[in-house]
């Protein structure tokens, strides 16, 4: 596991069953997070993998604040929408290739 992986290890369980929604936190993910790699966060939930888990994806952030932002702006933007499902703080991104 790289280093920058490491760093990622504050996690979020999402639920969605709107594939729009799934990328709109995505983005959500990468706007919260300061790492200049802000994509690892994000690693994984592709449509595929989304599909696969019913609606529940992952998403990790490299500290606690950067999860609570994402949370707030999610729930401005998209309350309703989708359910939080799940935090940890530890639980390091693995690369995906």
């Amino acid at each position: 596991m790289s280093a920058d992986h490491d760093k990622f290890h504050f996690s979020i369980t999402c639920q969605t069953d709107d594939r729009a929604v799934l990328f709109c936190l995505r983005a959500l993910c990468q706007f919260a997070e300061e790492h200049p790699k802000p994509q690892i966060g994000w690693g994984g939930t592709g449509s595929a993998d989304w599909k696969k888990a019913n609606g529940q994806f992952k998403l990790r952030f490299t500290s606690a604040a950067h999860r609570d932002i994402f949370v707030a702006e999610a729930e401005r933007l998209l309350r309703g929408r989708w359910t939080k499902v799940g935090v940890n703080d530890n639980d390091p991104a693995e690369p995906q290739r």
